[in-house]
């Protein structure tokens, strides 16, 4: 018995020296950690007490102990990839496995420190079900507060006027909103989306026709990381209802409506830099179209964008010549110097000025145009020579 009793103040005696060697480690990397500046405000601060000796305390203690020397860790990032990604928590998931799936997604490099980190700062009972923005260039410390309130970041996208549909797709995917190559697949193929049928103004569409032309230009509102193509389309295909719609692709006076006044006006916003030109540059093209300029020697546009268009590639969507004569060597059903009429579709997205001065254009006698290099204005001709006095007029080399 006395040797029990003995045995047993011995144990009693080490547990208070381990506890007194714990406090006074405590309070002395405490003092040193308030007496240099802290590279983050989340990383540990000690808080006051709770010094009862109970196994919960222990354990408390020696934790903190043990992230306190891997504190410099915290505050490494995975990577230097500063673009969002969205990371998704379940309901009811634990936050070890939380922290493993960090690991294997490429947003923490050690899933026991994440772990560690959220127990001592008591913010793994604070974690949210739901869908966060995180990025590899986060810290634990940052990651561990964003992880307290689930949200979907939003971006601002301006889709400018006249840009093709390759352009808005390398917009929206420098923004992060979508894929381009994601984007551009559903505009090809606007049958496949359900939400074709919602739009009478596609109506008119044949089924080789893209949405070239009514991702109408605007600032847009988009999450990063959106869930799908139809998201980004919807919101651009709601404004071409709004602002536009089937009513304002008809009834006008000038004699085209639907898919061929819209593939009209995407050429004519490509033209016009002048808001006061675009129904005199609509008139020049409508005048070709019904074959009223002798001199044109048929229903020929001769529309420099449009071959641009045919001939454009990444990193040059607007493919610019050295001399016109380059336009005849290029084969394609949107070189309207080869072919006559329209082209097969619209080369890029027109705003609702374009719109309106095809719809009802200048009544006009002209037949050509030309670029005087004045604000991006134009000289009007109607006749062939008066064209080529212009080229001398304005010092274009034959």
């Amino acid at each position: 018995m006395l040797l029990n009793l003995i045995r047993a103040s011995f144990l009693l005696l080490v547990i208070f020296v381990l506890w007194g060697v714990v406090i006074v480690s405590r309070a002395h990397l405490t003092e040193q950690f308030l007496a240099v500046e802290k590279q983050s405000d989340a990383l540990i601060d000690p808080d006051e007490g709770e010094d009862a000796l109970t196994p919960e305390n222990i354990e408390a203690q020696i934790l903190a102990l043990t992230l306190r020397l891997r504190e410099e860790q915290l505050l490494i990032p995975f990577g230097n990839d500063p673009r969002p990604r969205t990371f998704t928590i379940n309901p009811g998931e634990p936050a070890r496995y939380i922290a493993a799936r960090l690991a294997a997604a490429g947003f923490i490099r050690d899933a026991d420190l994440f772990n560690l980190y959220l127990r001592v700062e008591k913010l793994d009972r604070n974690i949210e079900a739901g869908n966060f923005m995180l990025s590899e260039s986060m810290t634990i410390p940052e990651i561990a507060r964003e992880l307290q309130q689930a949200r979907f970041e939003e971006v601002l996208v301006t889709i400018p006027e006249g840009f093709r549909a390759e352009e808005i797709a390398e917009r929206l995917a420098a923004s992060f909103v979508i894929d381009s190559e994601r984007f551009l697949t559903a505009v090809r193929q606007p049958q496949s989306l359900a939400l074709l049928d919602d739009y009478d103004f596609l109506n008119d569409l044949s089924p080789g026709d893209s949405l070239e032309g009514y991702l109408f230009p605007d600032t847009y509102r988009f999450p990063v990381n959106a869930s799908g193509p139809e998201l980004v389309l919807a919101s651009m295909l709601d404004n071409f209802e709004n602002r536009v719609g089937a009513d304002g692709l008809s009834g006008g006076s000038s004699g085209i409506s639907g898919h061929e006044l819209i593939t009209l006006a995407s050429i004519v916003e490509r033209e016009a830099v002048q808001d006061d030109e675009r129904p005199l540059i609509a008139s020049v093209y409508l005048n070709r179209l019904n074959n009223s300029c002798s001199d044109v020697g048929g229903t020929y546009l001769q529309a420099d964008p449009t071959v641009q268009y045919a001939k454009g590639t990444t990193g040059n969507w607007w493919w610019k010549p050295q001399t016109i004569q380059e336009y005849a060597q290029v084969e394609s059903l949107y070189n309207t110097y080869l072919h006559p009429g329209l082209p097969p579709g619209p080369i890029a997205s027109p705003g609702l000025r374009a719109i309106e001065a095809t719809r009802n254009p200048s009544q006009t006698s002209y037949c050509f145009f030309l670029a005087t290099g004045d604000e991006g204005r134009h000289v009007f001709a109607q006749t062939l020579a008066e064209h080529d006095r212009n080229f001398s007029i304005y010092g274009y080399q034959p």
